[in-house]
Order: C-alpha cells, then structure tokens, then sequence
C-alpha cells in the first residue's frame, strides 16, 4: 500500500502535545466565576468599541491551555483590561509559534482558503489578513468566517503562499483602498505591494480616505482616544501607500495629499490626548512635510494648529506660540474668521504658559472678536468641535495655566453647559477642567461632585489627558477629604483601574 503524501514507513505520526493550563490567566480572574470573568471582558471590549462573543467555556478553554494564543479581537481587549502588559504576561504562547510556517506539522496541512476578500463584499477586506507577510496586529476578525473565533491554533494556518501570492499581485491602489474600508482594520502589508502595483488610484480610493478621517473623528469624539490610537495606525500606512501609488488626475492626486496629511493629523492627535507626545510630534510633522510638498495652505495650517497645542501640552510655550502665529499666516489667505479664532486661542494658550497675561489676554480678545463673525463656507470640515463651549474650554484652560482659578471655573461650567452631550469626550474633559479649578479655587464641595460626573463619564470615555486631570484634582482635594462629597470622589477614583 503506498504511504500517503504527510507520512512514510520509516515515520510514524508524533502524538498531539497536551495542552498545558495557563495559570497566569487563572490568577488574573482571581475570586470572580468565569461567567462574571466573562461578562467583564465583553464589558471591555465594548469600551474600545471591539465586538467580542465571551463566555464561560471561553474562559475555561483559556485556562485549561486549549487557546494558546487569542485572535486579535481578544488580544485588543485583554490588552486593554491589564494594560502594561503583553500577551505573554497573560500566560499566552508567542503568535509566531502557532501560525505560519513555523507552526506547521507534517500530521496537519488543511488546504489553503484561495478566495481573496478583495473579490468577497460580503466579508470584511482583511479581517483575517491571510495575505500579509508582515501582520498588522491591531486587524480584527470577520464573525461570519466558518471556523471558531476563538482562537488561533495549530490547525488555523491562514498564511499560505497560494493567499500570499494573490495578495502581492494585487494593486497597492485595490489594497490600500480596502483597508481603509470599514474604518481601517486594515492590512499591515501594503507597503509589500507596493513594488507590484498594477494601477493607480483613483475617485474612489480618495473618498475612502477622507470617510476614514471622518470616522476617526467621531469615534474619537464619543469614545476618546486612548482605545483608537494603534488600531488607526494601518490605515495611515495605507494612505501613504496610495500616494506612493499615484493617480492619473492631478485633482485626485491633490485629493490623497490632503486626506492623508489630514489622517496623519488625526492619528498624531490620538497619540497626543493619550500621552504619547513622541509619537504626535512625529505625525505632525508627517502631516506638514504633506502640506508643503502639495503645497496646501489648508493642511499647512492645520498642522501648525496642532503642533502648537501638543508645544503647550508638553511644556514648551514658546513654541506654541511660533506654531500658532505660523498657522495663522498660512490661514490668513483661506478668509475663515473661525479658524483665524482658535489659532488666536492656540497662541494664547501659549502665551499663558509662558506667564505672559498681556500677551494671552490680547490673543483671547483677538480670538472672541473673530468667532463674533460667525461662520462660513471657507471653515474647514475638521472644525466642525469648535463651537461656543470650545471657545469657552480654551479659555477656561488660559485662565488656569495664569493661576486664575475662579475665572477658569466661570468659563469651564460655562463649557459644560454650552457642550452638546452627544461628544460625550468633550464633555468629560470640560468638567475635569471644572472639578480641578473649582478645587483650587477652594470650593471642595462642588469640585468633588465635579469629579464624580466625570467619572459617570468613563465608562465611555477613555482619555489619558482626563484622568490625569482627575489625577491632580484628587490630590488636591485629598487634605479636604472630610469635606461633603470630597471621600465619595477619593474612593471611587482610588477603585480606578492603575497601569501596571
């Protein structure tokens, strides 16, 4: 009898490995049962909008050793529960050991899946990301695939070099196109196709940019920052790679420069409101070295927007303030008196950080006159946050940075009232800005009720710049912590969950 292709006479097949329990994972769950263990991880996964299907066996599978390794969905969101740690921190074995070549065995080889989700709109391009030789780790999953979500494991061999080769013949155009689809969870192997390019972008190529601009946007606007930041980094690799793929008109060709100068801006802002100061600055100037090559007074002005917010945030003032008056250079010819306002605000914020209340008194006066116009055509899409609690919040942080508490906590309640509560990161951040005020001020009381509102507000916020807020209002609240309300704040910002 002739042997089969996967065994021989003289080799016999090795025995499956037990699988060995994961008691890391065990020791997190702590005295929680794994279905409240379980509904914990679905309540997370909804706060970085991730969509996840968690239960019981679930849990019992990952301590019992069965999943080795989570997909990415569950990788966001474990990530997300014990931040500061890895997968191998959470008893997971490494993703090369059970995927790709190095985790094939002679005893499995399932045949390949040929179908390319360029050619299947039903599925969502790249959720599984067979096609990469370089993997994006922040891609998600396609719930209607046929095998089980749950996991990665020695059989789920989705990187075959049938897949591979179909994806490098494809256009970096077609490619990049997809993976800023449903908002970017995109392909990390654009930048691999490239050299294969067959065509050009086109119409449709642009305006999936500039949707994935918009989304970023909103998501952020309602959710914060924090939990978007690395899953918005494909799809700026992906409208670069558009760029470098080029389009036959030069209208279209303009179109790419703007929509990725303006993604880098957004994603350089999502770096910047949670913490990574390095990481903005770098995208900020990604976005202007964009502006100048297009030669985008726009974009140009844009970008010396946020760079001079980012100075101010990191301590540098007196470079907030040469960024905002070179974005107004740039605006002064574009005839919107909105924008020209909060480059006025974005300069007095400067020239508050370098405790200069002449200079930040005039900018502010100069801001509030211009916002007096109203607005027009000419006001850039990307304004569309900035509005009379905006005004309102950018002031109230000039009168802060000057020491003026009780003119800080006018305008910042001013901000809460006047903000739609739909922007519910807005929100959050203009109270903060009013708890931290109000208690330097020396009114506890009302500080404290503050705070306990912003920390309603986090089940749906997340923001690195609002809890450090909350941060420094604590202890400034802490020597008054007899006070009404003040130890109902301090307890409930202790039971906040701490990076590790």
């Amino acid at each position: 009898m002739a042997s089969s292709p996967t065994t021989s006479s003289s080799q016999s097949p090795r025995p499956p490995r037990p699988p060995r329990p994961n008691l890391a994972f065990r020791r997190l769950r702590g005295q929680r049962s794994p279905g409240e263990f379980a509904a914990a991880v679905r309540r997370a996964a909804r706060e970085i909008d991730e969509r996840v299907s968690c239960d019981a066996r679930y849990i019992g599978r990952v301590e019992a050793g069965e999943i080795r390794c989570p997909n990415y969905a569950y990788e966001r969101v474990f990530l997300h529960m014990f931040p500061g740690r890895t997968l191998t921190d959470l008893g997971f074995v490494p993703r090369s050991a059970v995927r790709g070549r190095g985790a094939r065995t002679a005893e499995v080889a399932p045949a390949p899946r040929t179908t390319s989700p360029l050619s299947a709109p039903h599925e969502t391009d790249g959720a599984y990301e067979p096609y990469v030789t370089t993997h994006d780790p922040y891609a998600s999953y396609e719930p209607h695939e046929p095998h089980d979500p749950h996991e990665i494991d020695d059989q789920n061999h989705e990187e075959s070099d049938v897949q591979r080769r179909a994806f490098m013949s494809g256009g970096t155009a077609t490619v990049a196109a997809a993976s800023l689809g449903p908002w970017g969870l995109a392909f990390g192997g654009t930048a691999e196709a490239a050299p294969r390019s067959v065509r050009r972008a086109g119409e449709a190529e642009a305006g999936a940019l500039e949707e994935a601009v918009r989304k970023i946007r909103l998501l952020d606007d309602r959710h914060g920052a924090d939990g978007l930041y690395r899953r918005a980094a494909a799809p700026l690799r992906a409208a670069y790679a558009l760029l470098d793929a080029g389009a036959a008109r030069q209208a279209t060709t303009e179109r790419l420069h703007t929509g990725a100068g303006e993604l880098a801006i957004s994603v350089g802002w999502l770096a910047h409101d949670s913490g990574r100061f390095d990481d903005a600055r770098s995208h900020y100037a990604e976005a202007l070295a964009t502006a100048r090559v297009a030669r985008d007074p726009a974009l140009e002005a844009h970008a010396f927007c946020n760079t001079s917010f980012l100075a101010r945030d990191a301590g540098r003032p007196r470079e907030a303030v040469r960024a905002a008056q070179a974005a107004q250079y740039a605006a002064r010819p574009l005839g919107s008196a909105r924008l020209l306002s909060l480059l006025a605000l974005r300069e007095a914020g400067g020239w508050a950080g370098l405790a200069d209340r002449t200079g930040c008194e005039q900018a502010l006066t100069r801001a509030q006159a211009l916002y007096g116009r109203g607005p027009c055509d000419a006001d850039p899409e990307w304004m569309s946050f900035y509005g009379d609690a905006e005004l309102a919040g950018l002031e109230a942080q000039c009168w802060s940075t000057l020491g003026d508490w009780q003119r800080a906590a006018h305008q910042a309640r001013r901000a809460t009232r006047l903000q739609d509560p739909h922007f519910t990161r807005n929100l959050a951040l203009y109270t903060a800005e009013l708890a931290d005020d109000l208690a330097r001020a020396g009114h506890p009381d009302e500080a404290a009720a503050a705070g306990l509102r912003v920390l309603d507000l986090l089940d749906e916020v997340q923001s690195s710049r609002v809890q450090t807020m909350l941060a420094g209002t604590a202890r400034v609240l802490l020597p008054h912590r007899r006070a009404s309300g003040v130890s109902a704040f301090l307890e409930r910002h202790r039971a906040l969950p701490r990076p590790a």
